[in-house]
């Protein structure tokens, strides 16, 4: 079965689930999937598709961001030992910090735009890619770079052929891993002086117009982001990294 038929199968399964527990529940604050259907099929065409675009630009700037600083950042301290022992105090330090305690400061810095939104998401996505790149670069085997030398290979021809297939899985598996959390500041980030992003639209509507199925249509937006995401870097690593899933 192809990982697409296996997501369709999981999704069905759900869906099953949620409306036999919406009729058993029956209050209208857990309605079924077709009012909730209903009611994504009517707002979509509206602002509901706004506030899902902005959340959307929101991520992909942030994981693009991310993936551009700390990659290069973490491949030269993998590979420079000197470099490595002078910056890893720091990272002991803030890599476990839970970045969302910075949201008053980011607030505070640079205003309830979209930057200090983006700039939250960046920072749990740079240290998680950060770390897991630096790991597979100084994890690469020194007889690889000598016989790889002993070619007559450069610099660019190092980066190009080993040290960029060697941190690719890295970093895709660091924004797989974070993609849930990211999503889920997103979520946080946009409850704060925001008038569009599926954060937003998901709590006006519980919270003062108590539109539950406009509610659960945002939140399955929110939901459907973080799997396109998902899916999205599992393609890629399919096509990037062909050496780890063997015919």
């Amino acid at each position: 079965m192809s990982r697409r038929a296996e997501v369709l199968l999981a999704a069905g399964i759900l869906l099953i689930l949620w409306h036999v527990i919406a009729e058993i529940v029956r209050r209208p604050i857990l309605p079924t999937p077709m009012t909730v259907g209903a009611a994504l099929v009517r707002e979509l065409p509206g602002d509901l598709a706004l506030h899902f675009l902005a959340s959307a630009g929101r991520v992909m700037i942030s994981i693009a961001l991310s993936i551009a600083t700390a990659a290069p950042l973490g491949l030269v301290l993998g590979l420079s030992p000197r470099l490595h022992g002078l910056i890893s105090p720091f990272l002991y330090i803030l890599y476990p910090i839970p970045k969302v305690v910075l949201v008053p400061i980011l607030i505070l810095f640079f205003g309830v735009g979209d930057l200090a939104k983006i700039l939250l998401i960046f920072l749990i996505l740079f240290f998680q890619i950060l770390v897991l790149v630096r790991d597979a670069a100084a994890g690469l085997r020194p007889e690889l770079l000598l016989s790889v030398r002993s070619l007559g290979a450069g610099r660019r021809a190092l980066f190009r052929f080993v040290y960029l297939p060697a941190s690719l899985p890295a970093i895709l598996t660091a924004v797989r891993q974070s993609i849930g959390t990211a999503v889920a500041v997103l979520y946080l980030s946009e409850l704060l002086a925001t008038r569009y992003g599926l954060g937003y639209y998901i709590y006006i509507q519980a919270s003062t117009f108590f539109n539950y199925p406009a509610m659960y249509a945002g939140i399955i937006l929110m939901s459907a982001l973080g799997l396109v995401l998902y899916l999205l870097v599992d393609a890629l690593e399919r096509r990037w990294c062909r050496w780890m899933f063997p015919t």
